[in-house]
């Protein structure tokens, strides 16, 4: 996080759950934005592989699976996510670095790079402005009441990408 403005930082949250950041503030300055949620527009059969893969690649006593286990249990993964609507399939933090099959090795890569193979696109100059929401923050009960209220979470109005609770506009 203390890298420059525009590169991932991935992070291990809970000792289970890969968590990507964007890097928001110059060199120095500890500074990030939580990437919550992305609407698939592209590639939701490769979302569902990779979060399928991910589920069962850190469950616990996988390592001493055999190959016919291990292809049973990403046959019912992938079964249980095909009924998963597109829109949902990165709907959460983790669910985001699971559908992008990102992990800490990816921290330190440029998202503004047009060659980066992760990277963030602007928004169609035809597509009509979203109306952004900016609600409290979830998930962090530990930091106290000034810090839970501050309202630092943004979000599409009524976007069914946006991870729970749903900001909805006024």
């Amino acid at each position: 996080m203390y890298g420059r403005p525009g590169i991932a930082y991935v992070y291990l949250v809970y000792g289970m759950h890969d968590c990507l950041n964007i890097v928001t503030e110059p060199v120095g300055r500890p500074a990030a934005l939580l990437v919550r949620a992305v609407e698939p527009i592209a590639g939701a059969d490769a979302m569902r592989a990779a979060r399928a893969a991910r589920s069962i690649g850190r469950r616990r006593g996988s390592a001493s699976v055999d190959a016919a286990e291990l292809a049973t249990r990403l046959a019912a993964a992938s079964d249980r996510l095909r009924t998963i609507p597109d829109a949902r399939l990165a709907s959460g933090p983790a669910l985001v670095t699971a559908a992008f099959d990102l992990d800490r090795s990816d921290t330190g890569t440029d998202l503004f790079d047009p060659r980066s193979p992760i990277r963030v696109e602007p928004r169609a100059a035809t597509e009509p402005e979203p109306a952004i929401v900016a609600s409290p923050r979830v998930g962090i009960g530990y930091a106290g009441a000034e810090w839970i209220a501050r309202p630092w979470r943004l979000s599409i109005a009524d976007h069914p990408s946006v991870s729970r609770p749903r900001p909805v506009a006024d």
